[in-house]
């Protein structure tokens, strides 16, 4: 790799983390590259987005952002710089670290095996969805989910399509719309199916279906091709409360929504992984 191009350490703000990004800081710096570090803070709690041409800027200046932490870091950072053209990996410091590629102690493997580029990219597709309230409409792009639920603890109403098609009138605490990366998440807690990443497909899970002789609702995941998108179409008059989306941790609440459509994203995010990484392998040993 071009070492004239720095390297970004982006770190969770816990004593390990901080440690352990110093310690790769210097082993990266005594291996001759350029390198900076950023370490979250309190004002990085809630999403911060860098603008398009400033995410641009960031995939010209860096080669690589190393993100220490758990997942909840690594998905902080994706969103904070934007969705970046910039290669990730992840150092676990946290709990599941499913996205996190290597551990503390396989530091020195990490810079030995990138200078020998003895690691493949793993492309993970992300989530679009445009939101329609008051008039205007905009857009939110998750990795790993899309979520349309009430902001209380009551049920929604949701019409739900796919494609032209409309499916069923969906009643409970809400749909969760996952990726292939997101499948190990949220999703597979609600029963969701884990999705190889290699595919391409979203997956529509429901939360808490109601399905009683009053309301009739799909109790099972659905699996949808790149090419259909998912229309929602909230019954503002049949639920109770202010309605709330969320994605990837962050979320936003309205008093109405008229029409969220969900579908994949072109944007992509570029995950480092060593040579030995295996999906079904990482599966067995987290969740088995």
């Amino acid at each position: 790799m071009d070492n004239t191009k720095n390297i970004l350490i982006y770190s969770s703000d816990t004593t390990n983390s901080v440690e352990v990004a110093h310690t790769l800081s210097q082993k990266f710096k005594e291996s001759g590259y350029l390198v900076e570090t950023d370490f979250t803070d309190n004002k990085k709690t809630s999403l911060s987005l860098y603008s398009k041409e400033e995410s641009r800027a960031l995939s010209e200046k860096y080669q690589l952002i190393v993100c220490v932490g758990g997942d909840g870091t690594f998905l902080g950072a994706v969103h904070y710089f934007n969705f970046p053209d910039v290669p990730f990996i992840g150092v676990n410091t946290g709990h599941l670290g499913f996205f996190q590629e290597i551990m503390p102690d396989q530091l020195d493997l990490l810079i030995e095996n990138y200078k020998n580029n003895r690691y493949t990219l793993q492309t993970m597709q992300t989530v679009r969805a445009l939101v329609t309230h008051d008039g205007i409409t905009e857009e939110f792009t998750g990795l790993n989910e899309f979520i349309v639920k009430c902001e209380e603890n009551y049920s929604v109403h949701l019409n739900i399509s796919i494609g032209d098609k409309f499916i069923e009138k969906f009643s409970g605490d809400g749909i969760l719309i996952s990726t292939p990366a997101g499948s190990t998440a949220y999703n597979y807690s609600l029963g969701g199916s884990l999705v190889d990443p290699r595919l391409k497909l979203i997956q529509v899970t429901p939360i808490a279906p109601m399905n009683t002789t009053a309301y009739r609702s799909l109790t099972s995941p659905l699996l949808l091709p790149p090419d259909l998108g998912l229309g929602i179409i909230p019954d503002n008059g049949g639920s109770k409360g202010r309605m709330a989306i969320a994605y990837d941790g962050f979320g936003m609440t309205f008093d109405t929504l008229d029409e969220i459509n969900v579908m994949l994203s072109e944007v992509e995010v570029r995950l480092m992984r060593f040579e030995s990484y295996d999906f079904w392998a990482k599966v067995k040993s987290k969740f088995i």
